[in-house]
């Protein structure tokens, strides 16, 4: 049995991850979340009764904190998932996420550094520091080509530039010091418990309430989509089985236009949520201004760890999307919360004010 201590884990794809260690291993898992607006108790409910998981708020930031909770849990792998990460928010406010991915990034690398080095010889070959990062740190592609482990980083947004900086500190905390860091850059991802702020999430709610369907500029831009529940079993099997100081490039072979993700989205709502006074979802697409910066398209090439780890996503995109329709379907009180509370499906990302 492992010690995870999962950073963010409240989060998206942190809840997944920890669902999925309580769930199908034996694993024990702290969960170290500062709960801001996207970290939600509630994606933790399906596991929060299990003897193996336990939970600390806490900021990555708070370097007494981190050594603390490190040194005082004992972890075998450090999962650093906690991260300010959607870029229309970094647009607007910059600053939280330099905090946060940058400065909280290299908190955490020295809090795993000091705790680390006073482990045992075979307890120092055996633990890991797993940073999960994003394919927005290598800037956008053209019409052709992959993102791949060695492929330049060209950040657009300031969120990229904060996740860039953070896996280059992941890489020198390893090839200074010794420090047994792996990375893996992940696809955009979809699916259950998902902040409604992010595109496919937006769009089924809204679909649902009726409200129009916001796409930025003419919808052309693409993303390789990437189940959530897929992307966890690949970090779980990096964390494990990865090889310090490598680099994984993870994506769900599932590249679409925005324009097509929305269409398909209101395809599903009219098929299993008919409404007559709405009507046909598709009448509701609005095209807006375009985000500032957009990024045209990412694609990744994920054959290292599939060839190496002998990783493959498990869902195609029409059957993760239907699944993912699915779940807000039978998970209302989820999502009511969410809107009701810290989020109503407002723009953000427009950059105005931002020198004020």
């Amino acid at each position: 049995m492992k010690r995870f201590l999962v950073t963010g884990g409240a989060g998206f794809i942190g809840s997944a991850v920890v669902r999925t260690l309580i769930r199908d291993t034996s694993h024990q898992v702290l969960v170290v979340d500062k709960l801001t607006y996207a970290g939600n108790l509630d994606s933790l409910k399906p596991v929060a009764n299990s003897p193996r998981y336990r939970f600390e708020r806490a900021d990555i930031a708070d370097a007494e904190r981190m050594r603390s909770l490190v040194r005082a849990y004992a972890p075998d792998v450090i999962m650093h998932l906690a991260a300010e990460s959607h870029v229309d928010r970094s647009i607007d406010g910059p600053g939280e996420f330099l905090q946060t991915n940058v400065v909280g990034t290299y908190t955490l690398l020295q809090a795993a550094l000091t705790y680390w080095r006073d482990l045992s010889p075979e307890q120092r070959a055996a633990f890991r520091f797993h940073h999960i990062s994003t394919d927005e740190v290598f800037g956008s592609l053209g019409e052709d080509g992959l993102f791949h482990e060695d492929y330049p980083y060209q950040p657009s947004s300031p969120y990229s530039a904060s996740k860039a900086a953070s896996d280059h500190f992941v890489r020198a905390w390893h090839h200074t010091y010794g420090l047994p860091t792996l990375v893996t850059n992940c696809s955009n991802n979809y699916g259950p418990y998902h902040f409604p702020e992010k595109l496919i999430p937006l769009t089924i709610l809204n679909a649902l309430e009726g409200k129009p369907l916001p796409v930025y500029g003419k919808g052309e831009n693409v993303r390789d989509w990437l189940y959530v529940d897929d992307h966890a079993r690949a970090l779980i099997l990096a964390a494990e089985k990865g090889r310090p100081g490598e680099t994984y490039a993870i994506g769900g072979h599932n590249e679409r236009r925005n324009i097509d993700v929305v269409r398909a989205i209101c395809a599903l709502v009219n098929e299993l949520a008919p409404n007559v006074t709405i009507g046909p979802r598709e009448r509701l697409i609005s095209y807006v201004m375009d985000r500032p910066g957009h990024d045209l398209r990412y694609a990744i090439d994920a054959s290292k760890i599939e060839r190496d780890l002998g990783w493959r996503p498990a869902e195609t995109f029409e059957s993760g999307l239907r699944k993912t329709v699915k779940w807000y379907l039978a998970n209302r009180e989820w999502w009511e919360r969410v809107r009701t509370g810290v989020y109503q499906g407002e723009r953000l990302g427009q950059g105005l004010g931002i020198l004020a």
